[in-house]
């Protein structure tokens, strides 16, 4: 972790030295999230498809993470009982039910309820996201008749799996975790 040098006296400025609350947990911090050079830090989801988590929310069932998709493709029909927030890095996706694409720099807000199907065209070399999912993703058919489901639970369970198969331990995890 990188810390900022303490503000000097000329400054007038002095970090806070009191108590914190006991029951607090701990920041997270990632120095690198894209993690460019360390290919083990992106969980596998499908081929071509992967999550990087940042914060894996069991207490308020949400996760942050970076979802990275290489070869373009349909991703999934899906809703989301909960709101979702994105914010494209790289690249591009959109929705097969809206007439706007999702380029490097846009962002969108999802509310709770509404079925669309994620593609990225195959002209994309790399598509990278910045998803904020509170709830699940349930996925549907072409009929909206939901066929399967993911929360956090299973997030942090594939990580764990991942990591520890990985070489860098199921408690890799941990980190991420709130």
């Amino acid at each position: 972790m990188d810390a900022m040098p303490p503000p000097s006296d000329k400054d007038g400025l002095k970090p806070y030295d009191g108590p914190q609350p006991v029951d607090m947990l701990p920041e997270i911090f990632i120095k690198d999230a894209f993690a460019e050079d360390d290919e083990r830090l992106w969980v596998p989801l499908a081929p071509g498809r992967w999550s990087r988590p940042l914060c894996l929310n069991a207490s308020n069932g949400y996760w942050i993470h970076l979802t990275r998709v290489r070869g373009g493709g349909f991703l999934s029909r899906h809703r989301h009982p909960g709101p979702v927030h994105g914010l494209v890095i790289k690249g591009s996706w959109r929705y097969l039910e809206h007439d706007w694409v999702a380029k490097a720099g846009s962002y969108v807000y999802e509310p709770p309820g509404e079925i669309h199907t994620l593609v990225v065209d195959d002209d994309c070399e790399e598509m990278v996201t910045l998803f904020h999912n509170t709830g699940a993703v349930l996925y549907c058919d072409e009929n909206g008749v939901t066929t399967g489901a993911t929360d956090v639970f299973d997030r942090i369970r594939t990580a764990r799996e991942h990591f520890e198969a990985v070489g860098l331990g199921a408690d890799y995890a941990e980190r991420f975790i709130r």
